[in-house]
């Protein structure tokens, strides 16, 4: 029986927007590392494939009853990773707005300081109040084509990071005492990237990560995104209402890994999502996972909706369930994140290439 990938998308207090007033929140905690540290670790416990952490250009809500703020989505990641040892580490960060030279440094860094296990999750940003924090220009989502061309920003920014990613080769750190030559400078490249949205030299000032290109994920609700996730991810996150819409978009989505969102509630839930919200017990929720798997699904990002108690009911509760029933792993393999994935560790493509004088 084909085991099933399972992550957990980490925001703030939980996916309910009253989470953070439950008895066992720690709202006086979400600005700390040990907050963050204690999911991670927890979700490691459950051995899960990865977590996702949620991060944005502008506040959450404008509604004073709800959590407001987050920390920076990348560096929570990489205070964790030392802590852990397995689990996959998947931060937010927008593309809109930000350069990919920033971006492509700070995930190759996190897949050193977590020997393997960085990943991506690769989101853009259309609203007006975020272009404004940085007064360069605005965003339209007003018609097909202002959509498109969002997207194919973003695709173009993460091929200029796959491409930063790539400008060391494996071996051009020489470290030779003996002639004095740390770098061995054939071996780094520019990747002169010239497109409609981004010109970039290169090469990167942070050695070739050691998955080659940490993995890249992406959530997708229509069309167009989905032909994003397509030219850009490894791992897309739809949103199916059931079953059959399940195997509908699988069809439709050329991407190795599909994961089905879910929004979790082990008790009664009233909440608005994009994604399905699921309620009952770790069976039920089981059963789920078992019909949408059959239906072609490789995965499945768990937004628990109260933090920590969702969690736990995934990691002490659905787990225990899916392993009873052969459909997830008892010990992690060693390996990276890609590894786990069954993604291979690709070529540098610049490895015959030209090279830097």
């Amino acid at each position: 029986m084909t085991h099933l990938h399972l992550a957990v998308a980490l925001d703030g207090a939980g996916w309910h927007p009253g989470a953070w007033r439950e008895p066992d929140a720690r709202p006086a905690e979400l600005f700390t590392a040990r907050y963050w540290a204690d999911l991670v670790t927890e979700a490691e416990a459950g051995k899960l494939d990865f977590v996702t952490i949620e991060d944005a250009l502008g506040v959450q809500s404008d509604d004073p009853t709800q959590v407001q703020g987050r920390l920076d989505a990348v560096l929570i990641a990489a205070r964790v990773a030392p802590l852990t040892r397995h689990i996959g580490l998947v931060p937010t960060a927008t593309v809109t707005h930000t350069e990919p030279f920033h971006i492509s440094k700070a995930i190759a860094t996190l897949d050193y300081v977590s020997k393997g296990r960085a990943g991506w999750r690769v989101q853009v940003s259309a609203r007006p109040q975020e272009a404004a924090h940085f007064g360069r220009r605005t965003v339209r989502i007003d018609t097909t084509e202002a959509v498109s061309d969002l997207f194919d920003e973003a695709a173009d920014y993460v091929e200029v990071v796959r491409r930063l990613w790539d400008s060391w080769e494996d071996d051009a750190e020489i470290r030779d005492a003996a002639t004095g030559r740390f770098i061995d400078r054939d071996k780094l490249h520019y990747i002169n990237f010239e497109g409609r949205f981004f010109t970039v030299k290169g090469p990167s000032i942070t050695p070739r990560p050691p998955q080659g290109q940490p993995v890249v994920t992406a959530l997708a609700h229509a069309e167009i995104p989905y032909r994003f996730a397509e030219r850009a991810a490894d791992i897309v996150y739809v949103t199916p209402a059931d079953a059959a819409d399940a195997r509908r978009i699988v069809d439709q989505v050329k991407v190795k890994h599909v994961f089905a969102d879910l929004v979790v509630s082990f008790r009664p839930a009233e909440l608005e999502s994009d994604a399905k919200v699921v309620t009952g017990t770790p069976g039920q929720l089981a059963d789920l996972l078992q019909e949408w798997q059959a239906a072609g699904l490789t995965g499945f990002r768990l937004r628990p909706a109260r933090l920590p108690s969702d969690l736990h009911g995934i990691t002490r509760g659905l787990v225990p369930e899916l392993q009873a029933r052969g459909l997830f792993r008892t010990e992690y393999e060693p390996g990276t994140l890609r590894d786990r994935l069954g993604l291979e560790r690709p070529a540098n493509r610049y490895a015959e290439g030209a090279r830097v004088a």
